[in-house]
């Protein structure tokens, strides 16, 4: 595994012209964050040796490179998904080739359903701490990076989040903190599951991020992430939802978040 992860971040420095030390992984239907890209020059994952391929409708699948703002930064648009098939290994991969290429802080992003109550459909959630329901550990196996036994009580750090707090407050956004449940999918939970999500003390629930989180963590990268609440779990507001509609509440809720991400990296 070693190997492969030094032989695809070998390839991309030998396409890269900047020298990132942010990255951001861009969930469904918040893609829109690319626009604010200066300078870029895009990589497709097809052609990264050692890259998975996204198969996910509103995933794109390309390594984009440029500037956001003054910061040299990294985005993958589209990410590999347990229920694509993936192992939890090739599901992290990417992360693990930021820690090889000299990613510092890592910004992910994703669309979920709230279990909390008070949350409304495009509400969007700074996420303070995880519950992983992932059938397979991401750091199962011989041990790459840190700690065999990686602590993970700041998994999201307390700092970026409370300067997201600040530019939310400063440009009139409203937000939602809370806990965010990663399970493997594909489907949609029932509303017995969001039932037991929200007495496990979950707030959203998805299908992505916990993974990339753990292993940025054990990778020592510091992580910010936001969820974007597409659609809800919460008993009487429970109605049938469709991949296509998370996308377009998810694309409703962009330019929020992309203001958020945009001053968080720029300040951090």
């Amino acid at each position: 595994m070693l190997e492969k992860i030094k032989e695809t971040a070998s390839y991309l420095q030998s396409k890269m012209h900047t020298s990132p030390e942010t990255a951001i992984i861009l969930g469904t239907g918040l893609g829109s964050l690319v626009n604010e890209i200066t300078e870029k020059y895009e990589i497709p994952y097809e052609e990264i040796p050692n890259f998975p391929v996204s198969t996910v409708e509103g995933h794109s699948g390309k390594l984009i490179f440029g500037k956001l703002g003054q910061k040299d930064i990294m985005a993958m648009q589209g990410r590999f998904h347990y229920y694509e098939g993936y192992s939890m290994q090739e599901v992290t991969f990417p992360v693990r080739v930021m820690k090889e290429l000299g990613i510092q802080t890592l910004f992910v992003s994703n669309a979920s359903g709230g279990t909390n109550p008070e949350f409304e459909i495009g509400d969007l959630m700074i996420i303070t701490d995880h519950i992983n329901h992932f059938p397979e550990h991401p750091l199962r196996g011989k041990n790459l990076y840190g700690d065999r036994f990686p602590d993970m009580s700041e998994a999201y750090s307390k700092e970026l989040i409370n300067q997201a707090m600040e530019i939310a407050a400063e440009n009139g956004i409203n937000v939602r903190q809370g806990v965010y449940i990663g399970t493997q999918g594909p489907t949609f939970e029932t509303p017995a599951e969001y039932k037991m999500f929200r007495i496990l003390g979950g707030d959203a629930v998805g299908m992505s991020t916990v993974p990339e989180v753990i292993v940025a963590n054990h990778a020592r990268i510091r992580v910010f992430g936001i969820s974007v609440i597409t659609d809800l779990g919460v008993e009487g507001k429970i109605v049938e939802v469709s991949h296509e509609e998370v996308q377009q509440a998810a694309n409703v809720a962009q330019p929020k978040m992309t203001t958020i991400m945009r001053e968080l990296i720029n300040r951090s």
